[in-house]
């Protein structure tokens, strides 16, 4: 194929290709380009073998979304490809593999990183996907002057804010659910700027999804906590990468035109216990 050519077809974007992120991209990927972004190079070529043996034009680029210099060259080499029609954000750690700092470096400092770097270089017409978790909802609302600095605080004074601090968070897991409210909250006033490039951007919180990542969970010092939810949340069962990659799809598609800055938690009735107290934290 030409430079010209490939230059002309459309660009998906996908930040965090396992098992969530690849079946987002199966749904929206085809007759596109794919460009995957993950931490480590090795993963995203794995990744990226999985995909072009299925059919998919795929191009890659190792990238730490926690460094913002990164996910800026990430979003210039997209814009460089083509159109950038869709952006999806599924790469993150989790509370169980990551310190407190961590989890605030690329789960919550790294989504802004991105939101403010495609914001420059989405297409009009384009959307964009972050994955958050239902970790965002467990212990939310917070304090009024908490989220609205998460909501608006510039990016590159996120991390000071003093609430984030170690020994404020207390621990990863209360780290992980205050990113990842965060998360919605920067999607939900990241869809003014991106609504200036005539694109929408949404966040989906899902439940326990059965991946690599939530199996190093199910497995950890939570395993009888996670057993618990699925015996009391209303579905009765985890979810598959599958059942979010129709949601983001629907999200990402024509059918969901007017839905920006929102957040479409998909959690099986998991919050839903907590708020009747039949789950306790």
């Amino acid at each position: 194929m030409s430079d010209e050519a490939r230059a002309a077809k459309e660009v998906v974007v996908v930040i965090g290709p396992g098992s969530i992120g690849q079946a987002i991209a199966r749904r929206v990927g085809s007759g596109r380009t794919l460009l995957l972004a993950a931490h480590s190079e090795e993963a995203t070529k794995a990744a990226a073998e999985q995909l072009r043996g299925d059919g998919f034009e795929v191009d890659v680029q190792a990238t730490d979304i926690s460094d913002r210099a990164a996910v800026e060259a990430l979003a210039d080499k997209a814009a460089g490809m083509g159109p950038v029609t869709q952006v999806i954000h599924a790469a993150g750690v989790s509370p169980t593999q990551a310190t407190i700092e961590r989890v605030m470096e690329v789960d919550l400092a790294g989504t802004a990183y991105i939101l403010d770097a495609f914001a420059r270089v989405v297409a009009p017409g384009g959307a964009g996907i972050v994955v958050a978790s239902m970790a965002g909802h467990r212990e939310s609302p917070y304090e009024r002057e908490i989220e609205q600095a998460l909501a608006t605080t510039p990016t590159d004074q996120l991390l000071a804010l003093p609430f984030l601090a170690p020994e404020k968070v207390g621990s990863s897991v209360h780290a992980y659910a205050l990113a990842k409210r965060g998360n919605a909250l920067r999607v939900e006033t990241a869809a003014a700027a991106w609504g200036r490039r005539g694109a929408r951007v949404n966040t989906i919180s899902p439940g326990v999804i059965i991946t690599p990542l939530a199996l190093d969970e199910l497995s950890g010092p939570r395993k009888e906590w996670f057993e618990h939810v699925r015996e009391v949340c209303a579905a009765k069962r985890f979810a598959t990468s599958d059942e979010v990659g129709d949601a983001a799809a629907f999200l990402l598609g024509p059918q969901a035109g007017f839905i920006t800055g929102a957040d479409l938690l998909m959690d099986g009735g998991v919050t839903a216990a907590l708020r009747v107290g039949d789950l306790t934290m």
